[in-house]
């Protein structure tokens, strides 16, 4: 498996355990905050800053 199917299953796990232990509302605002923080953080970026991370991302994709 690759590193991200495993933050993938990491993520759906500690989810459904926050359901379970705080409760629906609780649980989806914390999934929420987790989803919403990488892209308020992007969104923060100058264009160019933007252009730099996409730029980087297209060159790991093929190593």
């Amino acid at each position: 498996m690759g590193t991200k199917v495993v933050y993938v299953i990491g993520g759906v796990v500690v989810s459904l355990i926050a359901l379970k232990i705080l409760g629906p509302l609780i649980a989806l605002l914390i999934v929420l905050g987790v989803v919403a923080l990488p892209v308020v953080g992007y969104m923060m970026l100058d264009p160019s800053q933007r252009k730099r991370v996409r730029a980087q991302g297209r060159k790991r994709l093929g190593s």
